[in-house]
């Protein structure tokens, strides 16, 4: 028997100053609650209170350092859109599976249109590159494999624009 699915928390209703404190956070989730505090308009007791309700409620996942792929060594970024021979449930999990255990797949999305998964990876060099696009080549279920390697990336954000959250 499969084990009950964990509830989602109940969505919060956003305040401006709820939308603030996210805005500031994805801007910089380094800075100490007394910044966050004064930038969103209220003193840093019920701010530290809304930011742990809002970790909480699923809004803030994490903080991470934005880190420089080039500077470590890795030097390309690439794309890859790949179509598997069938969208079967137990086929698309067994890909997903797959490639959640590859270190070099940073991003992986299903879609729609022109192919099952929009994968986002990096590698040392085009060898390595190469490597990786022939072991998805050769994966189960996989039928098509098409890469686009990046040349520039100009803009790069992650989250979401909070202007334009409704409230």
């Amino acid at each position: 028997m499969p084990s009950p699915k964990p509830t989602e928390p109940e969505p919060l209703s956003l305040d401006e100053i709820d939308r603030k404190i996210l805005a500031e956070l994805q801007e910089d989730g380094r800075m100490t609650n007394v910044e966050l505090a004064r930038r969103a308009g209220i003193s840093p007791p019920p701010c530290l209170r809304r930011v742990r309700r809002l970790e909480e409620a699923g809004y803030i996942q994490g903080y991470r350092a934005q880190t420089d792929g080039h500077k470590l060594g890795w030097q390309i970024t690439f794309f890859v859109i790949v179509g598997l021979e069938s969208q079967k449930q137990a086929v698309l999990n067994g890909f997903e599976s797959l490639v959640a255990n590859w270190p070099e797949v940073r991003e992986c999305h299903m879609i729609r249109g022109g192919g099952d998964f929009l994968l986002k990876l990096v590698a040392r060099d085009a060898a390595h590159e190469n490597q990786l696009t022939a072991r998805l080549t050769a994966a189960g279920h996989v039928a098509k494999v098409q890469t686009l390697q990046t040349i520039r990336t100009s803009r790069a954000l992650s989250g979401v624009p909070m202007d334009r959250l409704n409230g």
